[in-house]
C-alpha cells in the first residue's frame, strides 16, 4: 500500500528508494535520500533536494544523477533507470560499484555523458550500447572489464571521449574504431590489448588525443597514423612495438606531445620528426634507437622535454641542441654518445634536468649550464669527463641533485654549499677532484646523501660541523687521504650511514658517536684510529654493521655489542684487541675473518682462550708468534703471483671481479665461484644448479646464490643499482652481502635463511595479524631514499607479492605471475576467494582491511602510470588497524 501512494505521488523518489536498497552505502552518504513529511505539490517531484540529483527548471524530471566519490558499492540492478527518461548525465565514478555493468543503462537514451571510471564492474562490456545515439562522453576508466572490446561503440555519431582504459580488455582494438566522426579523445591504454594496431585508426580526423599503449601488440607503428590530421597528443608507450619509426608521423603538424617509449623500436630517428614545429614533449626512450640525434631538430623551437635515453645512439650531441629555447628537459644517458657537449648548453633556455651519464662524453661541463637559474638534477656520471668544474656551478641555487661520480673531474670543488640551500643529493665519487672536502658543507641543511669517495688526491680534514647537517643520512669518504681526527658527533640523529674507509684518520672515535640513534652502517677501516671501542657505540639501536678492521684498536671488545638486536657484523680484525670475544652466537656465525690479526684477542670463531694463553704466554711465543706471520706473509705473496700470472695470461676480457658489502669478508671472485662451481679456470662460466641456490664459501659461510645475466654495454649500470641496494641496510630486507660478476653475468650473494625466505614463510601464514605485519614490513623494507628513484619496477614485484600472500599462492608459481589468474577475475570473486583462504568469514570486522590490501595489490600491478610510489602504498597501507596486530 506504501508503494503504491509513492508511486502516485513520485515515481523518482520510489526508484532511487529502490536504487539506494541495492546500494552498499558504509558512511552513509546517502542518508538525506528520504521521503518528506510534508505534502509534495503536484506534478512536483521530491528528490531535487537530495544529494547527487539536480531537476530541470520546473523540479518536474531528474536531468543528472552524481554520486561520484561518496565510497559506495554493491551490484546494481540498473531496473530502474527506465523511468530517467529526461536523464543527461550519470556520474557513478570512483566508488567500488562491482559485478556486471546494468544493461538498464542502456535504456537512457538522453544520455549524452556516462562516468562509471575507477569502480569495479566487471565481465564483458555488454552490447547494447550503440541505443544511446546521444551519448557524447563515455568513460569507464579503471574497471574491471574483461573480453573484447566492444565494437558497437563506434556507431555513437556524437561521440567525443572514449575512455575504456585500465581494465582487462584482451584481443585486438576493433578496424571499427577508426569510423567514429567526431571522437576527439581515444583512451584504451593499460589493457591486454594485442594484435596489430589497425591502420584503420588513421581514418580519425577529429582525434585530438589518443592513449593506446601499455599494451601487447604485435608488429610496428602504421604509417597510417600520420593521417590523423588533428592529432596534438600521442602515446603508443610500453606496447611492445618493432620496426622503425614511420617518417609519415611528421605529417602530424598539431602534434605537441609524442610518446613511444619502452618498445622494440629500431633504426635511426627520422629526421622529418623536426617538421612538427608544435612538438614540446618527445619521449623514444628504452627502445633499441640507433643513429645520431638529427640535426633537423634544431627547427623544434617549442620543445620543452626530449628523452632519448636507454637506446643504442652514437654520434655527437648536435651543437643545435643548445640553441632551442624551450628545452627544459635533456634527458639521453645510457648510449653510446660521444665528444664534448654542446658549450653553450644552458645559456639560451631554461634547462632544469639534465642527464647524459654512462656515455662517452668528454671535456667539461658547459659553463653556462645553470645560466638561467632553474636546473635541478644535473646527472653526468659514467663519463670521461674531465678537468675543474665550472665556478658557475657554486651559485646555481635550484641545484637539487647532482650526481658526476666514474669521471676525470679535476681540480678543487668549487660548490658553495651556503649558497645550494636546496640541494639534497650530491655524488663526486671516483674521481680526482683535490682540496678537501669544502668547509661549508653544513650549510647544505637539505642534504641527505653526500658520496666524495675514491677520490685519492682529496685530502683535508672532515670539516668540524658535518655531522650537525639536520637530515644527512649517507655521508661517504672513503679512500680520499683525509687525515686528522673525527670530529664530534654533535647532532648526527639523521646518519644511516658513514663510510670513511681507507683513510688516514687518527685518534680514537668520539663517545658521542652516542647521539647517532639511527646509524645503521659505519665502517673506518683502514685508517690509524686507536684507542678502545667506545661502549657507546656498542649501545646504539639501530647498529647492524661495523667495519673497524686495520686500525690501532685496542683493549677488549666491549661486551654490550653481545645485548645488540640489531648488529649483523663486527669486523675488528689487524688491530691489537685483546680480551675474549663474547660469547653470543652472533659473533660465531661471522666467521674467524672478523677477529683475526689479533694475537691478543681469543674465543670462538678463534682458538679457544685457554688454548691461545698456552700458546702465546710461553717463552717462544714471540718466536712462534713471528713464524705464523712469515707463513702467512709466503702464503699471501705467492697467492697475488699466482693472480697476476693468471691475469696477465688472460687478459681483461671477460675477467670476474668481486665486490663485498658490509657483512661478507673480502674474499676473492676466484674463491667464490670455486665455492659453488667445480670449474677451475676463471675463464669458464661457472655452471649453478638454478638460478637461486645455496653455497658454502670460505671459513664456512653459508649463502644464497642468485644468477642474472646482462648486456655488457647495461654492465654499469646494473652494477650501480646493485651497489645502492648491497649497501642499503633495512631489518625487513635480506641483506646482499656481495656480487661475483663480469661483461655478461653475474652472482648475488644474499644471507641464507636457514628457516626459510620471507617468499617461503608467507606460503603457510594464515593469520591475518602476521601477514598484515609482514605486508607492511616489506613496504617499509622496498622503501628507500636513497634508491627509491630505481624501483619502480619493485612497486609491480610488491604487487605480486601482496597477492602471493592473500592467495597462499606456491613462491613458484611467482615466476609464472602468479597472481594473473586473480587479476582476470571480478574484484567480488577475488575477495571470496581471498577471505575463503585466510579463513575469514565476509561479515567479519577485518574483511576491510583485507579489501583494502587487495585493492592496493591490484593498484601496484596495473599499468606503470596508474602505479602508486612506495610511499603512497605505505600511507594507504597506514590506515589499516588490524583486530589481531
Amino acid at each position: 500500500m506504501f508503494i503504491l501512494v509513492v508511486s502516485a505521488a513520485d515515481l523518482y523518489s520510489e526508484v532511487l528508494l529502490s536504487l539506494k536498497s541495492e546500494i552498499v552505502d558504509e558512511y552513509n552518504s546517502l542518508n538525506d535520500w528520504s521521503l518528506p513529511s510534508a505534502e509534495i505539490p503536484p506534478g512536483k517531484t521530491s528528490v531535487c533536494s537530495w544529494s547527487g540529483v539536480t531537476c530541470d527548471t520546473n523540479s518536474t524530471n531528474v536531468i543528472a544523477l552524481d554520486l561520484s566519490a561518496k565510497s559506495l558499492g554493491g551490484a546494481i540492478s540498473g531496473k530502474q533507470f527506465k523511468v530517467f527518461t529526461k536523464l543527461v548525465d550519470l556520474n557513478l565514478s570512483y566508488n567500488s560499484f562491482s559485478g556486471q555493468l546494468p544493461l538498464g543503462l542502456f535504456n537512457l537514451t538522453s544520455l549524452k555523458s556516462l562516468d562509471i571510471s575507477r569502480n569495479n564492474f566487471s565481465g564483458h562490456f555488454p552490447p547494447g550500447i550503440s541505443g544511446l545515439q546521444n551519448l557524447v562522453v563515455l568513460d569507464a576508466f579503471s574497471n574491471s572489464f574483461s573480453g573484447s572490446l566492444p565494437a558497437d561503440v563506434s556507431q555513437l555519431e556524437k561521440l567525443q571521449t572514449l575512455n575504456f582504459a585500465g581494465s582487462y580488455f584482451r584481443g585486438p582494438i576493433p578496424p571499427e574504431y577508426g569510423s567514429f566522426k567526431n571522437l576527439e579523445f581515444l583512451h584504451l591504454a593499460g589493457n591486454f590489448l594485442s594484435g596489430s594496431i589497425p591502420p584503420e585508426l588513421g581514418k580519425l580526423k577529429t582525434v585530438t588525443h589518443m592513449e593506446i599503449g601499455y599494451n601487447s601488440y604485435q608488429g610496428s607503428i602504421p604509417w597510417h597514423l600520420g593521417n590523423m590530421s588533428e592529432l596534438q597528443y600521442l602515446d603508443i608507450a610500453g606496447a611492445n612495438l618493432s620496426g622503425s619509426i614511420p617518417k609519415e608521423l611528421s605529417n602530424l603538424t598539431k602534434l605537441e606531445s609524442l610518446f613511444l617509449f619502452r618498445n622494440q623500436l629500431t633504426g635511426d630517428i627520422p629526421w622529418e620528426l623536426g617538421r612538427i614545429s608544435p612538438l614540446s614533449s618527445l619521449d623514444l626512450s628504452d627502445n633499441h634507437i640507433t643513429g645520431s640525434i638529427p640535426e633537423s631538430f634544431s627547427e623544434l623551437k617549442n620543445l620543452k622535454l626530449l628523452s632519448l635515453m636507454y637506446n643504442s645512439m652514437s654520434g655527437a650531441v648536435p651543437e643545435s641542441i643548445a640553441e632551442l629555447p624551450s628545452l627544459e628537459t635533456l634527458l639521453i644517458w645510457n648510449n653510446f654518445f660521444h665528444g664534448e657537449l654542446p658549450q653553450s648548453l644552458g645559456k639560451n633556455s631554461k634547462l632544469k634536468w639534465v642527464d647524459v651519464s654512462t656515455n662517452n662524453f668528454m671535456g667539461t661541463i658547459p659553463p653556462d649550464i645553470c645560466a638561467r637559474g632553474e636546473l635541478y638534477k644535473l646527472i653526468l656520471f659514467s663519463n670521461n669527463f674531465t678537468g675543474a668544474l665550472s665556478p658557475s656551478l657554486s651559485n646555481c641555487s635550484s641545484l637539487v641533485r647532482i650526481r658526476l661520480e666514474d669521471n676525470s673531474f679535476s681540480g678543487e670543488i668549487p660548490l658553495k654549499f651556503n649558497h645550494l640551500s636546496e640541494l639534497t643529493y650530491v655524488d663526486l665519487s671516483s674521481n680526482k677532484f683535490s682540496g678537501g672536502i669544502p668547509k661549508d658543507l653544513s650549510q647544505a641543511i637539505k642534504l641527505q646523501y653526500f658520496n666524495i669517495s675514491y677520490n685519492s688526491d682529496l685530502g683535508g680534514t672532515i670539516p668540524s660541523k658535518t655531522w650537525t647537517l639536520p637530515i644527512l643520512q649517507n655521508f661517504s669518504a672513503s679512500s680520499c687521504g683525509i687525515s686528522g681526527n673525527l670530529p664530534p658527533f654533535q647532532s648526527c640523529d639523521s646518519f644511516i650511514v658513514i663510510e670513511l674507509n681507507m683513510n688516514k684518520l687518527s685518534g680514537a672515535v668520539p663517545i658521542t658517536i652516542s647521539n647517532c640513534h639511527s646509524l645503521e652502517t659505519i665502517a673506518l677501516a683502514n685508517n690509524n684510529l686507536s684507542g678502545h671501542i667506545p661502549d657507546e657505540l656498542a649501545s646504539l639501536p639501530a647498529l647492524a654493521a661495523i667495519d673497524l678492521s686495520q686500525n690501532s684498536f685496542t683493549g677488549p671488545i666491549p661486551t654490550k655489542f653481545s645485548h645488540s638486536s640489531t648488529l649483523q657484523l663486527l669486523n675488528v680484525s689487524f688491530n691489537d684487541i685483546s680480551g675474549s670475544i663474547p660469547s653470543k652466537e652472533l659473533f660465531r656465525t661471522m666467521g674467524k675473518s672478523a677477529f683475526t690479526g689479533n694475537p691478543k684477542l681469543c674465543g670462538s670463531p678463534l682458538q679457544s682462550c685457554s688454548r691461545s694463553m698456552a700458546m702465546f704466554g710461553s717463552k717462544h711465543s714471540g718466536k712462534l708468534l713471528w713464524v705464523v706471520l712469515l707463513c702467512i706473509g709466503v702464503v699471501m705473496l705467492t697467492t697475488l703471483s699466482i693472480v697476476a700470472i693468471l691475469y696477465l695470461r688472460r687478459g681483461s676480457r671477460g675477467q670476474w671481479k668481486m665486490i663485498s658489502y658490509s657483512g661478507l669478508p673480502q674474499f676473492t671472485a676466484k674463491d667464490v665461484l670455486r665455492s659453488f662451481s667445480s670449474a677451475e679456470s676463471m675463464d669458464a662460466v661457472p655452471s649453478v644448479p638454478s638460478s637461486v641456490c645455496k653455497a658454502v664459501l670460505p671459513t664456512g659461510i653459508t649463502v644464497t646464490v642468485k644468477k642474472i645475466e646482462w648486456e655488457a654495454k647495461r654492465m654499469k649500470k646494473m652494477l650501480e643499482f646493485i651497489n645502492q641496494i648491497g649497501n642499503a641496510r633495512h631489518k625487513n630486507l635480506t641483506r646482499l652481502l656481495g656480487v661475483c660478476y663480469n661483461n655478461h653475468m653475474a652472482y648475488l650473494l644474499y644471507d641464507y635463511l636457514p628457516n626459510g625466505s620471507l617468499a617461503d614463510e608467507r606460503i603457510e601464514m594464515k593469520d591475518w595479524g602476521t601477514k598484515y605485519r609482514t605486508v607492511t614490513g616489506i613496504a617499509r623494507g622496498e622503501f628507500s631514499g636513497n634508491i627509491k628513484e630505481k624501483l619502480t619496477m619493485d612497486i609491480y614485484n610488491f604487487g605480486e607479492i601482496l597477492l602471493e600472500i592473500l592467495s597462499n599462492s606456491n613462491w613458484t608459481k611467482m615466476k609464472n605471475n602468479a597472481g594473473t589468474s586473480m587479476k582476470n577475475k571480478p574484484m567480488e570473486v577475488v575477495l571470496t576467494e581471498v577471505l575463503k583462504e585466510n579463513e575469514v568469514d565476509s561479515n567479519s570486522s577485518i574483511e576491510e582491511e583485507i579489501k583494502l590490501v587487495l585493492e592496493v595489490a591490484l593498484l601496484c600491478t596495473s599499468s606503470p602510470n596508474d602505479r602508486p610510489s612506495m610511499e603512497e602504498v605505505l600511507k594507504l597501507l597506514s590506515g589499516l588497524n588490524p583486530q589481531s596486530k
